[in-house]
C-alpha cells in the first residue's frame, strides 16, 4: 500500500494527521534507528538553541517519534561513548551537548543540508590519490571521502568538481587520513569527458529515484498544510524533524554536482524547493514546542541562533512561496 493511500484512508485534513501517518511511516523501519533520529534533532532543533538538552526534555522530545525512555537512554549512551556527544550530570539529573569533533561534523553537515546549490564551477575538477594502506584505514578514507561528495573513479583514485581547498583543511590536520592522500586540481581534455566522469563515479540514477519518492511524499504534506486551519505545535515539531531526517539522509548521499553536470530536470532541485518550503511553513509552531517542552539542567532553552533564520535562503522570505 503505497503513502498516498494510507493519507486519503486516514483522511490527512490537519497537521496532526500528517504527523501521524509521518511517524507511522518512520516507526515502519526496521531495525528503527533511534540515534540517527536523536542526530537529527541535535543538529536541526537542539543546536541553534544553545546546543545543550536535559536527558528528561531529550526523552519528551523523542516519546511522540515512538521512541521509548530506554530506547532514547541507549542511543545516547552509544552516541556519547562514539564522540558524537558528551554529558554532564547535576545530581540524579544528566544533560548532553555535542562534542568538539561532533560540532565540526554538523557544522559541515548544516552546510550542505541548509545551503543554496553552488551555481558557478570553474570547469576544473578535484582528484584525490591514496597511497597505500591497509584495509580498514582506507575504508575509513573512503567512507569521508564518499560522504563529502567524492566520486570513486578506482579503488585509489576519488573526484569531485573543483572544491575550494578550505573545504579539506579540516580533516587534513596533522594524523588525520585526510592527511596522507595526494591531492591535485585537474582540467579534463575532452568535451564529453565530465559526462562519462559522472557516470563513472556516481549512481544519479538510484539518487535521483529516491528523491522522487521523497516529493512525492512530501508535496501531499504541503498541500495539506496549506489548507489546515491552525497548525498544532507539536505536530509542527514532528513534521519539521522528520522532513529533516528524511531529507538529511538523501542529501548527505547527494554530491552536489554543478547543475550543467545535471539532467534538465533533477528531482533533487524539487526536493530542496519543496523542503524549504514546509521547513518555513513549521518552523514558528515548531520552536513554540520546543520552548514548551525542552530545558538544559540550568532552565529554559535560549532563544533561536540568528543564523537557523537563515536556513535555505532565509525562512521568513519564503513562507507562502
Amino acid at each position: 500500500m503505497t503513502d498516498s493511500h494510507i493519507c486519503r484512508g486516514i483522511g490527512l485534513t490537519d497537521s496532526a494527521a500528517v504527523a501521524t501517518e509521518l511517524v507511522a511511516r518512520f516507526r515502519r523501519q526496521r531495525p528503527l534507528r533511534a540515534g540517527s533520529l536523536i542526530v537529527t534533532l541535535f543538529g536541526d532543533s537542539i543546536l541553534p538553541r544553545g546546543g545543550a538538552i536535559s536527558l528528561g526534555s531529550l526523552i519528551a522530545l523523542a516519546a511522540p517519534f515512538g521512541l521509548s525512555d530506554r530506547l532514547v537512554r541507549t542511543a545516547t549512551a552509544r552516541l556519547a561513548k562514539d564522540g558524537w556527544l558528551e554529558g554532564r550530570r547535576t545530581g540524579k539529573l544528566s544533560e548532553y551537548h555535542l562534542s568538539e569533533d561532533g560540532r565540526e561534523r554538523f557544522a559541515e553537515a548544516t552546510k550542505r543540508i541548509y545551503s543554496g546549490p553552488d551555481t558557478e564551477w570553474s570547469g576544473r575538477w578535484t582528484v584525490i590519490v591514496l597511497p597505500s594502506m591497509g584495509a580498514a584505514a582506507r575504508k575509513a578514507l573512503r567512507d569521508e571521502l564518499i560522504w563529502r561528495g567524492f566520486g570513486a573513479l578506482s579503488n585509489n583514485v576519488f573526484a569531485h568538481p573543483e572544491l575550494d581547498s578550505s573545504a579539506l583543511r579540516l580533516p587534513r590536520r596533522a594524523g588525520g587520513p585526510l592527511s596522507k592522500v595526494i591531492v591535485f586540481d585537474a582540467n579534463l581534455a575532452d568535451d564529453d569527458a565530465p559526462q562519462r566522469l559522472v557516470a563513472l563515479g556516481w549512481n544519479l540514477q538510484d539518487l535521483g529515484r529516491r528523491y522522487q519518492l521523497f516529493v512525492k511524499r512530501f508535496e501531499r504534506v504541503l498541500e495539506t498544510l496549506r489548507e489546515a486551519p491552525s497548525l498544532d505545535h507539536q505536530a509542527g515539531f514532528i513534521v519539521r524533524t522528520l522532513l529533516i531526517h528524511e531529507y538529511r539522509r538523501l542529501h548527505l548521499r547527494d554530491p552536489l554536482l554543478p547543475q550543467r553536470l545535471l539532467r534538465a530536470d533533477w528531482p533533487g532541485a524539487k526536493a530542496a524547493v519543496l523542503c524549504r518550503n514546509i521547513y518555513a511553513r513549521v518552523f514558528a509552531a515548531s520552536e513554540m514546542h520546543l520552548s514548551q517542552v525542552a530545558a538544559q539542567l540550568e532552565g529554559p532553552l535560549p532563544m533561536p541562533d540568528d543564523l537557523v533564520l537563515q536556513r535555505f535562503g532565509g525562512i521568513g522570505s519564503i513562507l507562502d512561496v
